[in-house]
């Protein structure tokens, strides 16, 4: 499994490097989510943020060209961030504390906690022998032996007190391959701990130890944070996996279970079925946090890598073809927080929301386009926080759609610095040559005007020919390369849509709605005709 690099520990935090000698078994409340522990579905987590999360995002009453006012001047004050950020994976969730709720942290005996100005409060019982008899912690930490973490923390107390920090098993031994003291006062300090693990485990554990006082107090502690080398460079959920999970319920896996003795079928199966990664998830999806966690979870044990389409924006597709999506703003912002929270510390790749960020020129008014852009940043909020070993892109539609300086204060002002990067050519046809292009330009404008990169992922599925022109259903189009990584300059190239789906009632299939498989076109895009 995998973990995230750590381009250095910050520098001039207070370090105690005091060590005390493991004590007895600490309390532990539950098994662990990863190995057994389900979490609830209507608990908030939120993640520890990277790193490198800039400064709040500057918001843009329009963002749009021939449709309501031009787009605003970039602010020149934007925090400079580096081209990429895959070497920072995070293993603790909810280190900060900012959705207001605790959990995943637990609280043993002689412990209450709560939130408290967006930190976590811990009212410690006095009357305790030990420092393992008064606790809080987290479970369900992969560690790897050999390999170099970072555990960092802010911290304050109500008194001057000592406070064990490990990281260790979650039960017994209780081996601590990190194991420290540190003093806290009434003066909030960040401290920083590298170790190297000597475990191998998904059962690993972080804890703050608090007993052994005879009166009580308080502690304060906020963005906590585990980080890793993984010595490669970042490999994120790509180094967390072994390959991309074929989805065995698309379109054309059930045409083909339904259709086997049809003379068709093989070919469908070996060239389109057998390819196809990626899974769309929208109101047809029913309960979003059960689809969602049963496709992760599918993956997840098969050792390999989801990919999942979030399509829900409210007026969708600008209410053509593939029209529809959540009723109001509020419905939206539950599901995309359900979805993210469904896929929680699992590894996955997320495509957010297709055409949305392009059709902004389609809506009506300045209300609704400020209202899809802070849906869209919402969403980008929500796999920062929600899903920590996702890889999410946000939809930058296509090669020759919108301008690339246009694009690119689209993406940053609906959150793509939440993300890893942006996603081109889904549901379309242009070589992916024509898409790297179109990246480098908005690229281009993104470092020029804000300081930062991102990488992109192309879809692949249907741009063997590359584009007649035309974007539904059009004759001679063919499948392309298939789901690999570091491809033409991009960091992934996918399946994303379905060979054969239908695009709408037109072109090949006139009378054939979105949506619906034709094994018929399905066969024209394995031929190219």
């Amino acid at each position: 499994m995998w973990l995230r690099v750590l381009a250095g520990p910050p520098t001039g935090h207070a370090l105690d490097t005091a060590r005390v000698t493991p004590g007895a078994a600490p309390w532990r409340p539950r098994a662990g989510g990863r190995n057994g522990f389900v979490q609830p579905s209507n608990t908030a987590v939120s993640p520890f943020r990277r790193f490198t999360a800039p400064a709040a995002l500057m918001l843009a009453a329009a963002l749009t060209t021939g449709c309501g006012p031009s787009e605003p001047p970039a602010p020149k004050e934007a925090e400079a961030l580096g081209s990429r950020t895959d070497a920072l994976t995070e293993l603790v969730s909810n280190g900060t504390f900012n959705g207001g709720t605790v959990s995943p942290w637990w609280s043993g005996p002689n412990t209450q906690s709560r939130v408290e100005n967006a930190r976590l409060r811990v009212d410690v019982g006095g009357g305790t022998a030990n420092p393992w008899d008064a606790l809080i912690g987290q479970d369900d930490i992969p560690l790897v032996n050999g390999r170099a973490y970072t555990l960092s923390f802010t911290a304050s107390a109500s008194v001057t007190t000592t406070v064990r920090v490990t990281v260790q098993l979650e039960s017994a031994p209780y081996t601590a391959p990190l194991d420290r003291q540190i003093t806290l006062d009434g003066t909030s300090r960040h401290f920083t701990f590298p170790f190297t693990s000597t475990l191998a485990t998904q059962a690993g554990q972080v804890t703050f130890q608090m007993g052994g006082r005879a009166t009580g107090f308080s502690a304060f502690i906020d963005d906590i944070s585990l980080t890793t080398e993984d010595g490669g460079g970042g490999g994120g959920p790509l180094a967390m996996t072994s390959g991309f999970y074929i989805d065995p319920n698309s379109n054309p896996a059930n045409w083909v279970r339904a259709n086997s003795g049809d003379s068709r079928a093989a070919r469908i199966q070996s060239s389109i079925a057998n390819n196809l990664a990626a899974r769309w998830f929208a109101a047809w999806s029913g309960d979003i946090t059960t689809a969602v966690s049963s496709f992760v979870s599918a993956a997840d044990a098969a050792d390999k890598l989801p990919v999942l389409v979030a399509y829900n924006i409210p007026g969708r597709d600008c209410g053509s073809h593939s029209g529809g999506g959540a009723g109001s703003p509020e419905a939206y912002r539950t599901w995309i927080s359900s979805f993210a929270a469904a896929i929680g510390n699992r590894p996955a790749v997320v495509i957010i929301e297709p055409d949305a960020v392009a059709q902004l020129d389609c809506l009506a008014n300045d209300a609704e386009r400020q209202t899809r852009i802070s849906l869209i940043r919402y969403a980008t909020e929500q796999f920062r926080d929600r899903a920590p070993n996702t890889w999410a892109y946000l939809d930058a539609g296509n090669a020759l759609w919108i301008n690339a300086d246009t694009m690119a204060q689209r993406l940053e002002n609906m959150g793509v610095r939440n993300v890893r990067g942006f996603a081109l050519n889904v549901s379309n046809f242009y070589t992916t040559a024509q898409s790297a292009s179109y990246a480098g330009s908005v690229n281009s404008s993104l470092n020029s005007r804000y300081g930062y990169t991102r990488p992109f992922v192309v879809d692949t599925s249907r741009n063997g020919n590359g584009s007649n022109g035309e974007w539904c259903n059009p004759a001679g189009r063919k499948i392309g390369t298939t789901n690999q990584v570091g491809v033409g300059g991009a960091e992934m190239t996918l399946w994303i849509k379905v060979p054969g789906d239908s695009d709408g009632q037109c072109g090949v299939a006139p009378n054939t709605p979105a949506g619906t498989f034709m094994p018929d076109v399905a066969l024209r895009m394995i031929d190219g005709l």
